[in-house]
């Protein structure tokens, strides 16, 4: 665990790998760190990988409010002070991650070498996915609902919330948040804020003036509708040296629908030479 300034407030990491190369990862609303496990070990060999668990997430600290920069600069402060210490660091952010991602290369960019931002745009996120249950306002309602007293194992907690999660690997991917404490089951999250600021994490982050000049790949899933050619002018203004691709057969959870596609992306853009 890597303490973050000021000491009441932590944020949980987790490296893995033995390579030269620096990839910092950043998860989804309701992920962890360890979403990335998988592309962490492909790239074992070259890099070694920071998972982070971003704030109100997993093991890490519980903010009062959610927002984007406040969020950035904390975690700017934790790789200022050791990860990214003495040389910048790759960079890769799936959904709410990659906006957190894109915030805080642009308000730091001196920490960064270059930027993976995997499918999600720059602006306000789009409704639901067609095709797939990634209503966050009815998934976290329905977290929301469960009655914890009454639970006795993850399992009853999988059976409770199948009626209005009929997915067997959304709920999976919830429930990695449900651990058991001193008086019973609860929630690791802080659901509660997260819960109450979907329309901020859903937002457009406010950018101000600010842009990253490294190499970036914006990665999109061919079935998710998160990324569209109307975002290209902002993305651009951002980051004016962007490169976009779309990974076939893949949804909104590119990592994890199609986890050897986005290894092999990953693999030659952290493997590639730039000029200038």
């Amino acid at each position: 665990m890597t303490e973050l300034l000021p000491e009441s407030f932590h944020i949980k990491t987790q490296e893995v790998g033995t390579g030269s190369g620096r990839v910092v990862f950043f998860h989804g609303l309701m992920g962890r760190g360890k979403n990335f496990m998988t592309a962490a070990k492909g790239l074992a060999e070259t890099h070694t990988s920071l998972l982070v668990d971003l704030p109100n997430h997993g093991e890490s600290g519980w903010t009062e409010r959610f927002d984007y920069a406040e969020q950035a600069d904390l975690l700017a402060a934790v790789l200022a002070g050791g990860y990214a210490k003495d040389v910048p660091v790759n960079l890769v952010g799936h959904s709410m991650g990659a906006k957190m991602a894109m915030v805080l290369a642009t308000r730091h960019p001196e920490l960064f070498e270059r930027v993976v931002i995997v499918d999600m745009g720059p602006g306000a996120t789009p409704g639901p996915d067609r095709g797939q249950n990634t209503d966050f306002t009815h998934l976290l309602g329905s977290l929301k609902a469960l009655d914890l007293s009454t639970i006795n194992s993850r399992g009853e907690a999988g059976e409770a919330l199948a009626e209005h999660i009929p997915s067997r690997t959304v709920r999976g991917f919830l429930l990695q948040n449900l651990k058991r404490g001193r008086d019973g089951f609860e929630w690791e999250p802080n659901l509660d804020l997260l819960y109450a600021s979907l329309d901020v994490i859903g937002g457009e982050p406010d950018y101000g003036e600010g842009h990253f000049d490294g190499p970036v790949l914006w990665m999109g899933g061919a079935k998710s509708n998160y990324v569209s050619t109307d975002q290209l002018p902002l993305m651009k203004r951002l980051f004016p040296r962007t490169n976009r691709i779309t990974i076939k057969d893949a949804g909104h959870w590119v990592h994890s629908e199609q986890p050897a596609s986005f290894l092999h992306v990953l693999k030659t853009f952290l493997g590639q030479t730039f000029a200038g």
